[in-house]
């Protein structure tokens, strides 16, 4: 699809190629009324705009339409197409991004702004596409090209020639969706991922240390470096030197103490005697 089309007349184009000559791919561009290409010297898309537009002189006659392209283009659609698009030249290949531009165009000659910007119905708009492409039905029950048609009908049912190739609960829900497609603000069609926060690596704690355990390493840290703490009454605490002896009675105190109290801590399941 050629990327001036927009996304939603991109998705009712691609429908219309589905319609018009039974499929979307990239052969569908080649196709002219009743599958007869394999009757042409060389493929549509290789042929020039004018090139076409001269042979379609004879294909009525030869192959019962001049109908030819993705979008079946009439003989006089491309004339009048020629016309109001200056760009068009005569030279231009009727490859598969010039039709889709004026695929496009008949779109925007049909009303297809109005329609997605909510000033022509989608029943108004049905009955539009119908009268460009006769595989489309109505969507109500109308005045035809020959006659009345009734609802899924081709609008130029009654000429012997064309009918509706698609139900029109079809048409609606695919004019449904490209309403809502057209309408989707610019971008929103690519999904941000969501940003996810890296799970935090749980680490585990640092080993508690028993209090008891503590106090003796405390007390050994103390007598090696020769110091003690001794709390005067009505002082601040306030580190003193202390004599050997008295750092060995000290260091002795705090393990026969330390020890003690690791002791109490054990469950009485395993000493119950401390637990009397």
């Amino acid at each position: 699809m050629d990327k001036t089309v927009p996304p939603g007349a991109a998705l009712l184009l691609d429908f219309i190629r589905e319609t018009e000559v039974g499929r979307s791919d990239r052969a569908s561009y080649d196709v002219i009324y009743a599958n007869k290409q394999n009757r042409l010297k060389q493929p549509l898309t290789t042929m020039t705009f004018g090139d076409i537009v001269d042979a379609q002189k004879a294909w009525s006659k030869n192959f019962g339409s001049s109908a030819a392209g993705g979008y079946q283009f009439m003989r006089a659609t491309l004339i009048g197409l020629a016309k109001e698009i200056p760009s068009i030249s005569r030279t231009d290949r009727f490859v598969p991004d010039l039709q889709d531009r004026l695929g496009y165009h008949l779109l925007k000659r049909r009303g297809y702004d109005q329609f997605v910007t909510g000033n022509m119905t989608l029943v108004e708009f049905g009955k539009r596409l119908a009268m460009e492409w006769a595989s489309f039905p109505v969507l109500v029950d109308t005045q035809g090209d020959c006659r009345k048609v009734k609802r899924g009908q081709s609008y130029y049912a009654g000429d012997g020639l064309n009918k509706a190739l698609v139900r029109p609960e079809k048409v609606e829900a695919v004019l449904s969706t490209v309403l809502a497609t057209a309408r989707r603000p610019a971008g929103s069609e690519f999904r941000r991922e969501a940003h996810v926060s890296p799970t935090p690596t749980v680490r585990p704690s640092e080993p508690v240390e028993h209090p008891a355990v503590a106090a003796q390493r405390k007390a050994q840290e103390d007598f090696a470096t020769g110091e003690i703490v001794l709390t005067p009454a009505n002082s601040s605490p306030a580190k003193q030197p202390a004599s050997r002896a008295t750092r060995v009675a000290a260091l002795i105190a705090a393990s026969v103490l330390g020890l003690g109290a690791w002791f109490a801590s054990l469950p009485c399941s395993i000493f119950g005697v401390f637990c009397q």
